[in-house]
């Protein structure tokens, strides 16, 4: 009897003993349950009821921080601007204006400017940061990128300032010519003279006034909208007869050449415009008694067939420096030639946002004192290629191009070794 009830009490006891350790483990357990661990303090549900939604539909780039600065919630868009990196806000301007704000409630605006992640060219990143209070403990800081529109103001600054410049030069000189032909009427040969340069002026003005009109077209207009199959031979004889009296003044032989029968794709107005503006370039930066040359072909590229067509001078050239900005709306190479020839600096801007907007680029080989190469690449109009490719397969061998290159022009920028066919010199 005394081992059997020895053996009850020890049951009992152990059963005793398992029942507290079952309870304690029960307590543990809800009690690990209900503390906030570290990844429940960045879910939504800190967060006040419908916050999460609307700062997913914002634009600008969210982070929302908790009373020790860590950060509870921050958008993909708030990462890309490395606002956030290791759960917490990078930027100290940022972080002392959202402190402030959780003491006193009070919301802040400031603009910023950030360096860029992962790039060394010091370029800075404009920012527009607001902070508010989000209930009792969390602070809202709302960044927007401001670098764009400040890149876009800066430009429309520029531009205005351009402007106004280059409209003042003209109407001065006028306003002054029209004094000075008051003041000589009784001398019919100033009269003549100074009614000579109103008209060249004059001249000035209204080419200026255009080209800020083409301009203003290409860069609002889609030239797609009224595109077409555009015949290079046609844009090549435009632009030449474009050109053909000051050619003919300066004893400037010009010669079109290359591929027949290319077709590009586009607005022919826009083209027209943008190749005449090289032809016209290439003869006013040319000496006397020199070449101009047009040349078109076909070159494959990954995305489709290209036509290039290269105009080429034997001018002065242009400085590796100057290469660079020979693109820029008023930027000119040569002013006091530009005046000469009344160049208004919005020619070659004309055509880059011509090939831009057909798909295309425009590009330039020049070295001062042998010439330059503006070599304009357009998409090729493929359905009117396989059409002049089926009839080209019954020509016989008469048919086929010249293949010879030019004697005295440099080689377009793209390629070392091009090769052009002889062009047909135009009279």
């Amino acid at each position: 009897m005394d081992v059997n009830a020895a053996v009850a009490a020890a049951a009992a006891i152990a059963g005793l003993c398992t029942g507290v350790i079952a309870m304690l483990a029960f307590r543990w357990s809800e009690r690990d349950q209900a503390r906030p661990t570290r990844t429940s303090l960045h879910t939504d549900a800190v967060l006040p009821p419908g916050v999460d939604t609307v700062l997913s539909v914002l634009r600008s780039s969210a982070v929302v921080l908790d009373e020790s600065d860590s950060v509870v919630k921050a958008s993909s868009a708030a990462y890309a601007l490395g606002l956030v990196r290791g759960g917490k806000l990078a930027v100290e301007p940022m972080l002392h204006m959202a402190r402030d704000t959780r003491r006193d409630g009070e919301i802040r605006q400031v603009e910023l400017d950030l360096p860029r992640r992962g790039t060394g060219r010091g370029e800075a990143l404009a920012v527009s940061a607001r902070v508010a209070p989000l209930g009792s403990r969390l602070v809202l800081l709302l960044v927007e990128d401001l670098t764009e529109a400040r890149r876009i103001e800066a430009v429309r600054r520029d531009f205005v300032a351009n402007v106004s410049h280059e409209l003042k030069t003209p109407v001065g000189a006028l306003s002054l010519l029209s004094e000075a032909v008051m003041d000589a009427s009784d001398d019919p040969e100033a009269i003549t003279r100074f009614a000579g340069r109103m008209q060249i002026e004059a001249n000035r003005l209204t080419n200026l006034v255009q080209e800020l009109i083409d301009l203003s077209r290409v860069q609002n207009d889609d030239p797609l909208e009224d595109a077409e199959p555009v015949r290079v031979d046609e844009l090549v004889a435009e632009a030449i007869d474009r050109s053909r009296h000051p050619a003919s003044t300066k004893q400037i032989t010009m010669a079109a050449g290359g591929t027949a029968d290319l077709y590009v794709w586009g607005n022919r107005g826009q083209l027209a415009a943008a190749l005449g503006n090289l032809v016209e370039n290439a003869v006013n930066y040319s000496p006397a008694r020199t070449r101009v040359g047009i040349a078109g072909r076909r070159v494959a590229a990954p995305g489709g067939d290209l036509i290039e067509i290269a105009v080429t001078d034997q001018g002065i050239g242009i400085s590796e420096k100057d290469r660079e900005r020979v693109f820029e709306r008023f930027y000119r190479v040569d002013p006091a030639r530009s005046r000469a020839t009344g160049g208004t600096g919005l020619g070659l801007a004309i055509v880059k946002h011509v090939a831009a907007s057909h798909g295309g680029e425009v590009t330039v080989w020049s070295s001062e004192g042998q010439g330059s190469t503006f070599t304009l690449r357009l998409p090729e109009a493929g359905a009117v290629r396989d059409r002049t490719t089926t009839s080209a397969d019954t020509a016989g061998p008469d048919d086929d191009a010249v293949d010879e290159p030019y004697d005295t022009f440099p080689p377009a920028a793209h390629d070392s070794h091009t090769v052009l066919p002889a062009p047909e010199v135009l009279p």
